[in-house]
């Protein structure tokens, strides 16, 4: 949980300065263009997940958790002394290898330690620690933005997460795939090992569980790399300053992080589905609220409806995903799952610029807020109550 926080607070020194140092240090007046750092993130994190799960499996858990930091360590140093924007969505690369490697092994590494029964749980307890430590962060990095200037204090929080993330995971952390082969000892061989090309058309579009999962994590990220890039664009556009905007982008995934402790265990009680379905809407309703409000009080409480229906939907669905997943491919499902998951970064970012452009900031938070509803209701028509796959029965 502590490394997994290092990880989250690498993602929290973006989530505020980063846009403003866009608009404010190299003067870039295309929305699309600003974003497009998220963009670079969001396709190479995709990826670095897509891999993460097979290399967890060839190489061992560990090793790949310390080769994603080794990753990470460059990307303050960059963002730091960037002379240009290219550096900026360089480093944001380099970030997306080291989120899709390092964030991915918190996750899978949890859920072979707990079992079955505690997957939600487990799930809660990882991303509570990631999410916090990005609001908190966030919220850091926006008071000091406001005290010293957008460069260079508020960025030496990510030199000291880079070096202790680095140095923790290469000295504390033992593998867990010791844990796997016993969970998978007690449940029923399959006929024939699953193939990397069947997995990922399992966990894409073949099995509708997995379907619905899959799409709704991608909805969810896109409407967060929306709101990443779009909302201090637009909260700036509405006349507040940079350390207000640290707040309302502090808000939101600290009630996301926290939250995450109770309802994590609550889809282990309750089943995923109901959870994933309200929380989509809940987080539609924050956008739609935030696009048509001009008022600081209204923002902090979409913000914190956002939050709140992210808390929802995220553990659930990565613990959904995790039940209809044999113990044998289950790394492989969840590295495809965050795949399609982070994609949204990429799409969310890209769309709401190209929108913001064309029609305003407010459309496009709008326009995404639509989209987050109508993914709700995929889970809701797809989703049996809960996913029991192989690795329950």
């Amino acid at each position: 949980m502590l490394i997994n926080a290092f990880v989250g607070g690498m993602v929290g020194i973006e989530r505020t300065v980063v846009p403003l140092i866009g608009t404010e240090e190299f003067g870039i007046a295309s929305t699309t263009l600003v974003v497009s750092f998220i963009v670079s993130f969001g396709v190479v994190k995709a990826c670095a997940n897509l891999v993460s799960g097979k290399l967890a499996d060839l190489w061992g858990r560990k090793r790949v958790l310390v080769l994603g930091w080794l990753f990470g360590l460059p990307v303050p140093f960059m963002i730091l002394w960037a002379p240009s924007w290219t550096w900026i969505v360089v480093a944001n690369a380099l970030l997306g290898i080291s989120q899709g490697l390092a964030w991915s092994m918190t996750v899978i590494m949890k859920v072979d330690l707990v079992g079955p029964r505690g997957r939600g749980m487990a799930v809660g307890l990882n991303e509570f620690a990631g999410y916090l430590a990005v609001g908190v962060t966030a919220f850091l990095t926006g008071y000091l933005a406001a005290q010293y200037g957008l460069r260079p204090v508020p960025l030496w929080l990510g030199v000291g997460y880079a070096v202790l993330g680095t140095v923790l995971s290469a000295l504390l952390v033992r593998d867990t795939r010791e844990h796997v082969r016993l969970e998978a000892a007690s449940h029923e061989q399959e006929a024939e090992p699953l193939t990397f090309r069947e997995v990922f058309a399992l966990a894409s579009f073949r099995d509708s569980n997995l379907f619905a999962a899959s799409q709704a994590g991608l909805v969810n990220n896109l409407n967060d790399g929306m709101s990443w890039g779009i909302f201090p664009l637009f909260f700036a556009a509405n006349g507040l300053g940079v350390e207000r905007i640290g707040v309302l982008k502090a808000v939101y995934p600290a009630v996301w992080g926290m939250l995450q402790v109770f309802t994590g265990p609550l889809s282990d009680r309750w089943g995923r589905k109901g959870l994933i379905v309200a929380g989509m809407w809940i987080q539609a309703g924050a956008l739609l609220l935030t696009a048509f409000t001009r008022d600081f009080g209204w923002w902090l409480t979409a913000s914190l409806l956002l939050g709140l229906g992210t808390a929802m939907v995220y553990p659930s669905l990565i613990a959904a995903v995790s039940d209809a997943s044999h113990p044998s491919w289950r790394a492989r499902s969840l590295s495809v799952y965050r795949f399609w998951r982070d994609l949204g970064y990429a799409i969310g970012a890209l769309s709401a610029g190209l929108i913001a452009d064309s029609f305003g900031l407010a459309s496009a938070i709008g326009a995404i807020g639509a989209l987050t509803f109508l993914s709700g209701c995929v889970v809701a028509l797809l989703m049996h109550q809960r996913a029991r796959g192989a690795a329950e029965k």
